[in-house]
């Protein structure tokens, strides 16, 4: 079994609480992890704060130094870090990959990218003055991840963090905990300055509302759903923060009907069935065109009934389990809702037949789907395909963009004019047309209650950098 310690002020500490880290495919603890409460986080916040004046000032290639070194241990230990998150999820193995190559390329990413930024000169168009505008670390970063991608999460914050000279307290899931402590393990050894990078987990109410309420924080930077995100901005008012956040997603699918249909169901099965559907841009609601949807359904279905669901590293597993209980019961309550309001089940619904103990749901298309049902209007974060046919691309449009969310969108057509028009319409932070693409240079950000800030890409910089005008007179 994994054991796991809190990493505050370049130590690795036990506490006198532990939580336990199950398994969700067998239900088995595998792992705990010493847990932090009201104390430790404040331990945690004032080391991040005694850090801010010497890795503030620390110049940026002596920084970029430090993340190769964590970068080198990171790869020096992938084994043990895909360990972590092939158990804490039921992850199959293969997917593991892509968690920890993203921290990976966040931390090559960054480096490369703070080495290049450049400061601005501003022009004085009566020539009085010269003027240059500088930017500058921000303060003391708090980052609250989502558990779904343990790592993937925490390199969309460690890499802009450590390379923009902010100290930052990391607080991943407590059901999701033991990679992120394992990254703790890793700045520990390497000798990382003590407060530069500081993670803890514990209870949301305790340890999430201690960090949020905390006057030390410049930034609070979220990935979650947008609930917890408006709470966070609540307790967060105790003093005048910055605010990014990825949050909560409803994402239209639209197929018109020239598309190539093969690779529309094979994108929206692809993203819909990984991680068990457990992504925040994976599509909510999959518009297609009425003049192929007899076509489409079909290939959907068979897509459908090909994914290898179970959990066993030697195996060719496609989907894992949905992250426990709570999660099941949502995603079954929303599939029984929409079938006692008239949508129909092609296929799955429910537990594969093989896969009895743990918290697995069948991939599952649903036809028939209509705005009534709750699974229209709510995000599903399961692998749960919803259809709804349309016969007008004017009304779709309506309809795609009738939902407060505003992250991810899709469109399917061979017709450029038409993606074009759909691109310019569609009211989502992102617009992915024939395909989906995802990596650290490009930005991943939203709209509306999508959440502010971006992730990824330089972009993501200026969410921990400040800016300072220097203007100094000339001829005295």
């Amino acid at each position: 079994m994994l054991s796991k310690q809190l990493y505050i002020g370049g130590k690795l500490i036990t506490t006198g609480s532990t939580t336990q880290v199950l398994n969700p495919a067998t239900l088995e603890t595998i792992g705990e992890i010493a847990a932090a409460g009201i104390d430790e986080a404040n331990l945690a916040l004032e080391a991040a704060q005694a850090a801010f004046p010497t890795w503030s000032k620390t110049p940026v290639t002596e920084r970029v130094k430090w993340m190769h070194k964590l970068r080198d241990a990171v790869i020096e230990n992938e084994q043990h870090l895909r360990e972590c998150l092939h158990l804490e999820m039921a992850k199959p193995w293969q997917s593991t990959k892509d968690d920890y190559q993203m921290l990976v390329d966040s931390l090559n990413f960054y480096a490369d990218a703070m080495l290049n930024l450049e400061q601005e000169s501003l022009t004085d168009k009566e020539g009085t003055h010269s003027h240059s505008l500088r930017r500058e670390p921000l303060g003391v970063a708090a980052a609250f991840l989502a558990w779904n991608f343990p790592l993937l999460n925490l390199a969309y914050k460690l890499g802009p963090a450590m390379a923009a000279g902010c100290p930052i307290v990391i607080k991943p899931s407590v059901k999701t905990p033991l990679s992120a402590y394992a990254v703790g393990e890793l700045c520990q050894q390497i000798g990382l300055p003590a407060g530069v990078v500081n993670i803890i987990s514990g209870p949301d109410h305790k340890v999430g509302d201690a960090i949020s309420a905390s006057t030390i924080p410049s930034l609070l930077t979220l990935i979650g759903s947008t609930n917890v995100g408006k709470h966070v901005i609540g307790t967060g008012a105790t003093s005048i923060k910055r605010y990014s956040m990825e949050l909560g997603g409803n994402a239209p699918a639209i197929v018109l009907a020239d598309a190539n249909l093969d690779n529309a169901a094979d994108v929206i099965c692809g993203v819909k069935y990984a991680n068990a559907g457990q992504i925040c841009v994976t599509p909510n609601r999959v518009f297609i065109a009425e003049q192929v949807a007899e076509q489409f359904i079909e290939k959907v279905v068979a897509r459908a009934k090909a994914v290898k669901v179970g959990f066993d590293r030697d195996a060719d597993i496609d989907m894992g389990p949905v992250m426990d209980l709570a999660s099941w019961n949502r995603i079954d309550e929303l599939v029984k809702d929409a079938q006692a309001k008239g949508a129909t089940v092609l296929v799955g619904g429910g537990k594969p037949e093989h896969c009895q103990t743990g918290y697995f749901y069948s991939p599952t298309v649903l036809v028939g789907v209509t705005p009534e049902m709750r699974i229209y209007q709510e995000e599903i974060f399961g692998p749960v395909i919803s259809i709804i046919t349309f016969d007008s691309q004017q009304q779709v449009l309506i309809d795609a963009n009738d939902t407060d969310a505003g992250l991810s969108s899709f469109i399917f057509t061979q017709d450029l004019e038409q993606a074009e028009h759909f691109a310019s319409e569609l009211r989502f932070g992102e617009v992915q047309v024939n395909g989906i693409k995802y990596a650290i240079n490009l930005p991943h950000l939203g709209i509306k209650q999508s959440g502010v800030g971006v992730d990824c890409s330089v972009l993501a910089l200026d969410d921990y950098l400040s800016y300072k005008r220097v203007s100094r007179a000339l001829n005295v």
